[in-house]
Formats: structure tokens, C-alpha cells, sequence
């Protein structure tokens, strides 16, 4: 885990942030020539009580601050790489209803902490730290451009044609959910010519739906693109990493398609293989293979998805939840370039959102969880080898079964005491049945 986080007032409260901020600020300065922390948070209500309580932590333990606001949280990775910090502090629970929060802790390299980088810091927060005397306290200062220079490095890019975006004055949707969003995606829209009719831009966390941008959750801002006769409608998440879609007539088309367009896009300018997650759609797989390319896929969780990215070089990746990585900028989720590149492919294919989705075939995705059993997972994993012997099998994170048309993932959340299953197939009957026979060996175990 590379975070801490919880219901504001009950597993998260000002003594437990203030603890796992100054423990943080203690393991990364000691690691790092530089003794600086960047920290960024989202709207959400509870924000600037915990931005108060993080700065006067990280202070505590000698780290200097510097503060960028209320920003994205793609925005907080870059803002580490550009101040070369000691590491970062994201007060973020992203997609997570109103009374939460959390920490999120971020590496020098921009990427969040890996599991043995998350051992070591908890470690050491358990082991206890030194706090710096009066003369010894760390001081804070304000970055008031990080935001700027995001939008800045996005229309850098040098396969973005951004003189071809503007010349289509594309008409958009916006829903930023009362989120960090509002402070750079409309900033990004009329930067690129667009004309926008926008939701949700008040910064106060109250979100007026679930913030999750899951096609059940748009239904507003489906009816916006209807209304105005939008060419795309766009949603983020309150921390912005994650971006879905609606398309020109009204429709979510399911935030897997994200990943999956900017994919279509990247590969005409980059090549090397996309990597992903063990639970994305197999969509990625369609649209990677028509751009001459694979797809490999890593454990769930984007900092795993990240390692493997650096290693394989690839051009492109991310997650199925939305979550698009682009290495030429950085390795993290970022919703922002995820807008750029829907609007790139939009002006190459000069064509609606819905043709081009058209071209694929159609797959339907299942997700399902259960309390975890008592019992070892691992007679379950035999069990369902056993039960679809033609099966390919993949053990890096709990079990996947694949198939050309269909798979199935089974494994044990990371953040909470279920598992998760997850199945994908031609049509939701598919899909459906293979959650039900997934399901029977755990089913039988929580009986036992």
C-alpha cells in the first residue's frame, strides 16, 4: 500500500495523519539529499483541516514544505520531479465518497511508494522518529505555478498537434464532480480551443453524486452532451487521475475505453508494448494489436503498472479504471493528458466518438466481491485450474484466466478484508457465468 487512509473522524483523524506525515517526512529526508516535501490535496471537506495538520508535521521533522494547494494529484508526482524532493504527500482519497480521506505517500521519482518502499517507511514510522529542535524546524513555501506547468509540459508534447485541435473548436462536456479538477481541466479545454459547457466546478467537496466516474455515476453529464450537442463529454474523479468518457450522443462508453483511445493514439507516433493491469478489459488488447503492438499486464495498483512500464519501455499504459499513464510525461494516472489525447484522436480520425468505438467488438465486464474466507486462497486458485483446464493461467496477482474471447480474475483486495471478482466476456451472460463458477470454490470454502 502506498497510502494510509480511512473515514475522516474514526480510522483517520488528525493524531493519525500527523503520525504517518511526520514519519513519512523522517524515512524519505534520510534517504535523500534533499530535505523538501511536496504537498498537494483535492476539495474534499476535511482537506485543509489535514493540509494544516501535514505542513506542521512535516516541519516537525526538519522536512521544508513546499505547498502547491489545492491541485491534482498527477500534478503533486510532477511537482516532486520538478523540485527534485525527497518525496511528496498527495491528501487525496480520489474516488471515494465525501467522509473519507487519505494520504498518499509519493517517492522522489514521482511514483508512489512500492510495497517494499511502503514496508520500509511503515517501519519506521512504528519504530519511531526524531523530531527537529526549534532551531532545526523545516520551513514552507508556496508553488503557485505547478498547475501551469502541468498544462505547460501536456501541450509540449510533441506528437499533440495543438494548432489542429484548436482549428476544430470541438464542443465539450465537462463534469469535474466538485473537484481538484476545476483547477485545471477547464484551463486545459480553452487552451485547446474548445468551446465548454462545464458541471461541477465549485472546489467544495460536496460532490453532488458518487465521485467515482463509473457510466452509472454520469448520468448528468450525459444529459449535458445531449443538450448541448457536445462532440465528447468528459468526467474526472475529485484527484484527477482518472478521466471517462461520453460520447456525441449522450452515452458513457465505460471508462476502459479511455486507456483504450489514448492507446489508439499514442501508438501511431510511439511503438513498444502497453502495459496494464491484470483487470483491464481486453479492448486494450484489440486496439493495441490493430497499432502493431502487445499488451503486457502487471498486479493491480498503479504504481505496479508503473515499474513494469520503465522496464518495458513502454510508450503507453495505465489502468481500465480510467487511469492513463504516459511516460513522456510521467509515470502516474493523469486525467488532463488523458483530454489531450481523446481531443488528438478526435482531430486525426476527424471522426464522432462513437464511430471509432464502433470499429471494436463489444465486451461486457462483471465485477463482483465477497467477505475474504477464512481458509487459503490457494486451494481455491487449484480448484478453479482445475474446473477450466483449457484455461491460460496468470499467478502474479491472486488468479486470472484467460481465454481469446473472455477472462476471469480472482484476488484478494489490498485494501480491504474481500476479494474480488472480476470477469469479462462476449456478452454480460458470459461474464456473469464466469463470476457464478469462480465464485462456487470461495463460496464453499466461506462455508466450511
Amino acid at each position: 500500500m502506498s497510502g494510509v487512509r480511512g473515514r475522516v473522524g474514526e480510522a483517520l483523524t488528525p493524531e493519525v495523519v500527523a503520525t504517518f506525515a511526520a514519519g513519512f517526512g523522517a524515512w524519505a529526508r534520510g534517504r535523500h539529499a534533499s530535505h523538501a516535501i511536496v504537498v498537494g490535496r483535492d476539495s474534499r471537506v476535511s482537506g485543509p483541516m489535514f493540509h494544516r495538520v501535514v505542513l506542521a508535521a512535516l516541519q516537525s521533522v526538519g522536512c521544508d514544505v513546499i505547498d502547491i494547494g489545492m491541485a491534482p494529484t498527477p500534478t503533486v508526482q510532477l511537482a516532486v520531479e520538478h523540485h527534485h524532493a525527497a518525496g511528496g504527500l498527495a491528501i487525496t482519497a480520489s474516488h471515494n465518497p465525501v467522509e473519507w480521506n487519505a494520504l498518499k505517500f509519493i517517492a522522489p521519482t514521482g511514483l508512489f511508494l512500492d510495497g517494499a518502499e511502503s514496508a520500509s517507511m511503515r517501519a519506521s514510522v512504528e519504530a519511531g522518529f526524531a523530531r527537529a529542535t526549534w532551531d532545526q524546524l523545516g520551513a514552507v513555501r508556496t508553488d503557485t505555478e505547478a498547475c501551469n506547468r502541468h498544462l505547460d509540459q501536456i501541450l509540449a508534447l510533441p506528437f499533440l498537434d495543438v494548432p489542429g485541435i484548436r482549428g476544430r473548436q470541438f464542443s465539450v462536456a465537462l463534469d469535474c464532480c466538485h473537484g481538484a479538477g476545476a483547477t485545471i481541466v477547464p484551463r486545459l479545454l480553452e487552451r485547446l480551443g474548445c468551446r465548454v459547457t462545464a458541471i461541477g466546478l465549485e472546489t467544495d467537496g460536496r460532490f453532488p453524486r458518487s465521485p467515482e466516474p463509473v457510466a452509472e455515476n454520469l448520468r448528468d453529464l450525459e444529459a449535458l452532451v445531449a443538450r448541448t450537442g457536445a462532440d465528447v463529454g468528459l468526467a474526472v474523479d475529485p484527484d484527477v487521475d482518472r478521466l471517462a468518457l461520453v460520447d456525441e450522443g449522450g452515452r458513457a462508453i465505460g471508462e476502459d475505453w479511455t486507456l483504450a483511445l489514448a492507446t489508439r493514439v499514442v501508438l501511431r507516433h510511439r511503438k513498444g508494448p502497453v502495459v496494464t493491469n491484470l483487470s483491464t478489459s481486453r479492448i486494450l488488447d484489440d486496439v493495441a494489436e490493430r497499432g502493431g503492438s502487445r499488451v503486457i499486464r502487471a498486479p493491480v495498483g498503479e504504481v505496479n503498472v508503473a515499474v513494469r512500464m520503465r522496464a518495458e519501455r513502454s510508450p503507453i499504459g495505465g489502468e481500465g479504471n480510467g487511469g492513463v499513464i504516459l511516460p513522456e510525461l510521467h509515470l502516474g494516472r493523469d486525467a488532463p493528458v488523458g483530454v489531450a489525447l481523446v481531443l488528438q484522436l478526435l482531430r486525426e480520425d476527424a471522426r464522432p466518438l462513437s464511430a471509432i468505438v464502433g470499429e471494436y467488438p463489444r465486451y461486457a465486464i462483471v465485477k463482483d466481491k465477497l467477505d475474504r474466507p477464512a481458509g487459503s486462497l490457494e486451494a481455491v486458485y487449484d480448484a478453479l485450474k482445475g474446473a477450466f483446464p483449457g484455461a491460460t493461467v496468470d499467478t502474479q496477482d491472486g488468479l486470472r484466466l484467460s481465454w481469446p474471447d473472455r477472462w476471469v480474475h480472482v484476488r484478494p483486495s489490498g485494501t480491504e478484508p474481500i476479494v474480488r471478482v472480476i470477469a469479462e466476456g462476449p456478452s454480460a451472460a458470459d461474464a456473469r457465468d464466469l463470476v457464478r463458477r469462480s465464485r462456487a470454490p470461495l463460496d464453499a470454502l466461506a462455508r466450511a
